[in-house]
């Protein structure tokens, strides 16, 4: 092949093009990402706090009644799921104005280091209950912890369902530091 003369000027309209197109590209999966992680703990946040049932023991006038809030790991679950989701609306503004400057170095790099804080969190939270979801449906005998999703099932299954909206999320915001990553590097 014959290398062709290519003057300063042409070089870097070439390049340019589609360093932006990357960039743009990056910059709408984040707000996707973003949209999907909100939603996610949203929904796992109310989906636990709401959780309650009441079982009737019908030898004797009992009524037992188990509630998200009796755990204290349940309750750091909900709180981390509030907090993270509040963090992910707040970060949405950011996230847009990356479609406005995409040469946003700074913004970005806040957005990278707020995000490992609140996957950090989310994290915490989600490893916390599924520590109890596990010992909920299957017990732990040495410990003598009976198992309680064969009386609680409805509990049990809300449980088990805010926990996979959780942890979506955190592979959600995990691709968002990735994404933020690869557009700081591509600058």
């Amino acid at each position: 092949m014959k290398a062709e003369a290519v003057e300063p000027g042409e070089a870097s309209t070439i390049t340019a093009a589609p360093k932006r197109g990357i960039n743009r590209g990056i910059s709408i999966a984040d707000l996707i990402l973003r949209g999907v992680a909100v939603i996610g703990t949203f929904a796992s946040a109310l989906a636990m706090g709401t959780t309650t049932e009441t079982l009737t023991i019908f030898a004797q006038p009992i009524m037992i009644r188990a509630k998200y809030n009796d755990l204290p790991s349940l309750t750091f679950f909900v709180i981390a799921n509030s907090i993270v989701c509040g963090y992910l609306v707040l970060s949405i503004p950011l996230s847009i104005s990356h479609f406005i400057r995409r040469e946003a170095r700074i913004t970005r790099i806040i957005l990278v280091i707020f995000d490992t804080a609140m996957v950090e969190l989310l994290t915490a939270g989600a490893s916390a209950a599924t520590v109890v979801v596990h010992l909920a449906h299957k017990g732990n005998a040495n410990a003598n912890w009976l198992a309680i999703c064969q009386q609680f099932n409805n509990f049990c299954e809300r449980l088990s369902g805010s926990l996979v909206g959780s942890f979506a999320s955190i592979i959600m915001i995990m691709l968002m530091i990735i994404a933020s990553a690869v557009a700081l590097s591509r600058h």
